[in-house]
């Protein structure tokens, strides 16, 4: 029995599908050197990129602790007029870590991304164009964050500050005690902490930098002799300098200025001495004390705001001291005679008959 006619359509299909597959093996052929060598140089570029990132992380974390080794090598001495704090010295070495890391990452990757795309044909020039364009847009709304961000990678490579340091930074005040990338920790003295963007801070003063001045002011009774004043205070000064922790503490003479101020009723002697960063208040309350005590062992009387009763009596009326006295040297003068009392006149009655 004959077999059946294949219908032409049918056979038109068949023909063209085999006509595909032939041309697709062709092409396929053809092209498959070039696409596995592309594919090679893909692999390569992406393995050389990670390659050589990792290597760089790696260089850059054994730096990090290399610093870090030494800092805690040198921890509580002291170098160019700074204490080292190896706390500050760690934080500010990561983050300056962290900051390297990922601007090496961001610049071999992205180079690598650009390479791979260039090797599979793509026009860079539209792509190039359109994030110019988006990273405008995103500058142009996260200027804020752009801004604390630049700020504080100036702010620790310039070390303005570090964990440790007291700081006026203008909206707070405290102690720092982390400093980021975008913000920057203080502690205040109530024990509150201040989170401050590092955009917004316009001026630091760093109290904790260099050295700091501890000033006392002793006013005393404008009688005293100045040459007894500065022995007695020069011999307090000499004695605290040579106590532990005060020898430490001091970095320069304690002076007596002088007379800042000479007024009718006190005189005030002004103090000074230089001393460690952040150590001047507990100077001058120590100072304070061991002049109090050493004043009244050698008689020298401190005056407070307010006068006694005696002082006042005498800024009132400065004549009433002087003036008894003379009065008494000289009975027939006019003050005397003017306080002399003079007896009241008997009372009248009948006159006494002698005889």
């Amino acid at each position: 029995m004959p077999s059946p006619a294949i219908p032409p359509p049918l056979a038109a299909t068949t023909d063209d599908a085999a006509e595909s597959v032939t041309n697709a093996a062709d092409f396929i052929e053809q092209n498959w050197a070039d696409w596995l060598a592309m594919g090679l140089r893909i692999v390569f570029i992406m393995v050389i990129a990670f390659a050589l990132r990792s290597v760089i992380r790696k260089s850059l974390t054994k730096l990090i602790s290399r610093m870090n080794r030494g800092a805690a090598a040198v921890e509580g001495t002291t170098l160019g007029g700074l204490l080292v704090n190896a706390e500050r010295r760690r934080q500010r070495s990561e983050a300056i870590g962290s900051v390297l890391r990922s601007v090496a990452s961001f610049l071999i990757l992205g180079t690598a991304v650009l390479m791979v795309l260039a090797e599979l044909k793509i026009d860079l020039a539209p792509l190039l164009a359109s994030a110019g364009v988006a990273g405008v847009a995103i500058g142009f709304g996260a200027r804020n964050l752009v801004t604390d961000f630049l700020s504080g990678v100036f702010m620790i490579l310039e070390d303005q500050y570090g964990v440790g340091d007291k700081i006026d930074a203008g909206v707070a005040s405290g102690e720092v005690i982390e400093v980021g990338l975008r913000v920057t920790k203080l502690r205040g003295d109530n024990g509150e902490i201040w989170y401050v963007r590092n955009g917004e801070i316009k001026r630091i003063g760093n109290l904790s930098q260099g050295w700091a001045t501890a000033g006392v002011d002793v006013q005393v009774k404008p009688t005293e002799r100045l040459s007894h004043l500065r022995e007695v205070v020069q011999g307090v000064a000499d004695a605290m300098a040579k106590e532990s922790p005060w020898d430490e503490r001091l970095w320069g003479p304690v002076e007596v200025l002088g007379l800042d101020e000479v007024l009718l009723a006190s005189m005030t002697v002004k103090v000074s001495a230089k001393t460690m960063p952040g150590q001047q208040f507990a100077v001058e309350r120590e100072l304070r004390w061991r002049i109090k005590e050493a004043f009244d062992a050698a008689g020298i009387r401190i005056i407070g705001g307010l006068p006694d009763a005696e002082e006042a009596e005498e800024a009132a009326d400065p004549s009433a001291s002087v003036a008894a006295p003379s009065a008494m040297a000289n009975p027939t003068s006019p003050q005397a005679l003017a306080t002399t009392p003079i007896p009241a006149p008997s009372a009248p009655g009948n006159p006494r008959i002698t005889k």
